[in-house]
């Protein structure tokens, strides 16, 4: 009887001590086998509690006699110190390290002043070239420039003008440039229409000659001037029949000479006459020989 329950008290003590080790066990796991571990411990309560009561003071004292008795106890190992095959003393799950916070710097505080500005660096490549816009409106016409310098001298040189007028003219208080309104012949525009003079591009020996008709019961006083010089007159009396006057002349003009005709000043009252329907008043001029022909 007293061998059973020897026999049962070293089983029960076995039993608790395994129970020990599970729970050390145990609480190597992570927090969310938290649950499975207060099971066991509830596990553990109820065989706790199943156990039988320690005997009396008789049964320590055989159980003493019992490990004198029996030296092959003392040499076994703890079992509290029983350890898995593949525990190597660390815990099973070690904790990932929190990521340390990265150190801010306030940008502003470490902004120094502005520096000078560095030097212009190279020029980069060209883009690609764009399309072709739109055609733009035209502008208006531009004035008629004058004539050019002549050309190479071993060529044929020409200059010729006729030119008329169809408006009367009668003298006033200055001298007046007499205009013309017509172009007959004006070879490379040597004679401006605007200025009423002829303009020499060509150096050389030039004939003109000047056609007027006369008005009843006025005098007639002209001039044909050569820059600002008077060269010759054309004149007609007072006369109760208009009649027609001519003058002619032969000019060695020089470049930028100007031939025109200039009717005197209204000291003497003078006209010449002339109307829309027929031309009574032309003016003539052509070179005759280049200065550089032998």
């Amino acid at each position: 009887m007293i061998g059973s329950r020897k026999l049962g008290f070293i089983s029960g003590s076995f039993l608790l001590l395994t129970l020990l080790w599970c729970d050390t066990a145990l609480g190597r796991a992570s927090q969310k086998q938290q649950p499975q571990k207060d099971q066991e411990e509830t596990q553990e309560e109820v065989k706790v509690e199943a156990l039988p009561s320690p005997l009396p003071d008789h049964t320590e004292k055989v159980e003493d006699h019992h490990e004198k008795n029996n030296p092959s106890l003392e040499e076994q190992p703890s079992h509290s110190k029983c350890l898995h095959c593949c525990d190597s003393g660390n815990p099973m799950y070690q904790p990932m390290p929190m990521p340390m916070p990265m150190p801010q710097i306030n940008i502003t505080i470490l902004k120094g002043e502005k520096g000078d500005r560095g030097e212009r660096g190279l020029q980069g490549k060209y883009g690609k070239t764009g399309s072709i816009g739109a055609r733009g409106h035209v502008g208006p016409k531009g004035q008629k420039g004058t004539m050019g310098a002549p050309g190479d001298r071993c060529k044929n040189h020409y200059a010729a003008f006729s030119v008329g007028r169809k408006k009367p003219l009668h003298s006033n208080d200055y001298y007046q440039t007499l205009i013309f309104d017509m172009e007959f012949v004006n070879l490379y525009s040597h004679f401006n229409m605007f200025t009423g003079k002829f303009y020499c591009y060509v150096p050389g020996i030039y004939f003109f000659s000047l056609n007027v008709h006369t008005w009843n019961q006025k005098e007639t006083y002209l001039h044909i001037m050569k820059n600002d010089a008077e060269v010759v007159i054309l004149y007609a009396q007072v006369s109760d029949r208009s009649i027609m006057q001519s003058q002619s002349l032969m000019l060695e003009l020089q470049e930028q000479d100007e031939v025109w005709v200039r009717l005197f000043k209204g000291e003497r009252e003078n006209a010449i006459f002339s109307d829309e329907f027929d031309t009574y008043i032309t003016f003539n001029g052509y070179l005759i020989k280049h200065n550089a022909e032998p």
